[in-house]
């Protein structure tokens, strides 16, 4: 936990390196399951890990399962796993440094993966602009335009809904 409070830095590599231990983890118990984030917009330093997730059935009640099996050895920052209820939850790495895992569904994982890929500023600024721009509202997760519900299975599903060219996660940076 000392890492967390100090604000620690991590290089590229040693945060690269946590983040595939927590995906060979977290793999079995996901139908997908990729690195998001800092990480994947591969930036010299890293203070987070963030993967994003579509869970394979779990439970937490009486006997944890699945991906709540693995996850909740971790210490917890914020939110309870609670499947098909859970967006994300934020946890404390054996190795100090702190892991935000968001949960998706096959219908929303371009969307999440995109916005959670970032930078915090290129998902506001260019991606939640631009769907709010072609008339799209985000409600949970999922994209609505006059009350119907729009499926972004992939990001680049989402980069051509809203009438951009797809951007590699490293030129996602303002």
């Amino acid at each position: 936990m000392e890492n967390l409070k100090e604000g620690r830095r991590y290089p590229y590599a040693e945060a690269y390196a946590i983040a595939l231990d927590v995906l060979e983890q977290l793999r079995p118990h996901c139908f997908r399951i990729e690195i998001a984030g800092s990480l994947r917009r591969k930036k010299a330093e890293i203070g987070d890990v963030e993967i994003v997730a579509i869970p394979k059935p779990y439970s937490t009640d009486p006997v944890e399962t699945g991906l709540a099996s693995i996850v909740n050895r971790w210490p917890k920052v914020r939110g309870e796993l609670e499947y098909n209820k859970t967006k994300s939850t934020q946890r404390i790495l054996p190795s100090g440094i702190k892991l935000d895992l968001f949960l998706a569904t096959e219908q929303n994982w371009g969307h999440i993966l995109a916005i959670r890929t970032g930078s915090a500023d290129y998902s506001h600024k260019v991606l939640a602009c631009g769907w709010v721009r072609r008339g799209f509202k985000s409600d949970g997760g999922i994209l609505f335009r006059n009350g119907k519900r729009h499926e972004i299975h992939e990001e680049e599903d989402l980069f051509k809904l809203i009438g951009l060219p797809y951007v590699r996660p490293e030129d996602r940076n303002l």
